[in-house]
């Protein structure tokens, strides 16, 4: 994957000593490509790559937030 990374949050994975980081990507696959927003889920703090990721485009951004809000009444 190539493109240029932004750090915008990182925060404690509730449970865990994991980390939740927030980034952007830019160009994440290769030129011309649609940048994206990432959310990666690290299992230990000290973890330089996530275990987990997922790319989210701009265009569904909002549409993924309102989800994770219903997702959140429910729990």
């Amino acid at each position: 994957m190539s493109g240029t990374t932004t750090a915008i949050d990182e925060m404690v994975l509730s449970g865990t000593k994991g980390k939740i980081t927030i980034t952007t990507i830019a160009q994440p696959y290769g030129p011309k490509s649609e940048s994206v927003a990432s959310i990666g889920i690290s299992l230990k703090s000290d973890a330089d790559e996530p275990d987990w990721k997922v790319h989210i485009p701009k265009a569904n951004i909002d549409q993924v937030i309102e989800a994770l809000q219903k997702a959140k009444e429910t729990l």
